[in-house]
């Protein structure tokens, strides 16, 4: 059945791969024959012990990492991860280095603080607004960890390369840009991924976690907020969000058989970003928000000459078959996710309307 589809530019939960929906849609009904749903298998099955098993197969092959990491699916979003982090981590007489670049950063030193744990705000671009990725880092080589948001969804800015912490692991919420292009995890104790910006739907959230990172955990946690609960468990202490994972799983898939790995994953999303941006360079009427050497490959956030004009080209913009283009609540302006899932096409249908709206506006 043919389906009349938008362009999808939502910040999270955001565009999905076509043959991902499409895979997903045929198994509703019956998944691979067992004559049951997705949505009904068991957790303890056979079945769903494939799913999860492939979908840590391929984060490990796409990474390029071994046994010394261990894949978790949690629930909570990020936002729980913002908590378990110090709690697992920052023990009595240990610290870390936290740095601040937006909301997400803020709200994860947030809750450093809520248990009185010790850390040291690194370094900070609160100073213009988070419109720039720091470059001067005061780091402690005795920290335990070093927190960095890697992609800012709601500022529009992005680690081109990661900050050089010595011996110090880095850990960082990759909500956004997680798999969008190679990187190199040795440089990482643990990362972890709200699922619904870049791999999947709402409703499960991934952590990479390597094995030393695990030897910091004191005993006495509650035992759903313990990291070493769910690598015994193979993440199913509890039921885990299944239809999810499963999501996740053929994400992966896609990435790994159709797009043919992360290396070809960066060149698509440098292309989309770079005919995006260039558009703002060769116009006075759009500008965008980040430094130039801050931008963000996922998170395209930009104003228009007045508020007015900005609403005008958003519901101007829907009407065209281009969504999710408003910017964050907290921000406002305009905002386009160009993901994983985003094609160049669709940039290039965003760019033409651009236009359009440009000239009958100026």
């Amino acid at each position: 059945m043919e389906v009349n589809r938008i362009c999808n530019f939502n910040a999270g939960p955001a565009a999905l791969p076509e043959p991902v929906l499409q895979e997903l849609q045929a198994n509703v009904l019956n998944f691979q024959d067992c004559c049951m749903s997705i949505l009904e298998i068991s957790h303890r099955s056979s079945d769903f012990d494939n799913v999860i098993n492939d979908a840590v197969a391929r984060t490990k092959r796409l990474l390029g990492i071994g046994e010394d990491y261990h894949v978790l699916f949690l629930q909570g979003g990020a936002s729980l991860q913002f908590a378990m982090i110090p709690m697992n981590f920052l023990a009595e007489g240990r610290t870390a280095d936290y740095i601040n670049t937006g909301t997400w950063s803020t709200k994860a030193i947030k809750e450093a603080q809520i248990q009185k744990k010790n850390f040291n705000v690194a370094a900070s671009s609160e100073d213009r607004n988070f419109a720039y990725i720091p470059k001067q880092l005061s780091l402690n080589p005795d920290a335990t960890f070093v927190h960095i948001t890697s992609n800012n969804t709601i500022k529009g800015t992005q680690w081109d390369h990661f900050p050089d912490t010595g011996n110090v692991p880095l850990v960082a919420d990759m909500s956004s840009d997680f798999m969008c292009r190679p990187i190199d995890m040795s440089k990482f104790g643990m990362i972890y991924v709200g699922a619904q910006k870049n791999i999947g739907p709402a409703g499960v959230c991934m952590v990479i976690v390597r094995d030393d990172m695990l030897k910091l955990i004191p005993d006495g946690l509650p035992t759903m907020l313990d990291y070493r609960t769910h690598v015994e468990k193979n993440s199913m202490y509890n039921t885990p969000p299944c239809f999810a994972i499963y999501t996740v799983q053929l994400v992966l898939k896609w990435l790994e058989e159709t797009v043919g790995g992360l290396g070809e994953m960066e060149k698509i999303n440098r292309k989309k970003a770079e005919l995006l941006y260039s558009a703002f360079d060769e116009s006075d009427f759009y500008k965008g928000t980040a430094d130039l050497d801050s931008r963000s490959m996922m998170n395209v956030t930009f104003r228009l000459p007045s508020e007015e004009l900005e609403k005008k080209f958003i519901d101007e913009a829907a009407q065209n078959g281009l969504g999710g283009l408003k910017g964050h609540r907290s921000v406002g302006g305009c905002r386009a996710s160009i993901y994983n899932a985003t094609t160049v096409e669709n940039v290039e249908k965003l760019i033409s309307f651009m236009k359009e709206f440009e000239n009958k506006n100026k």
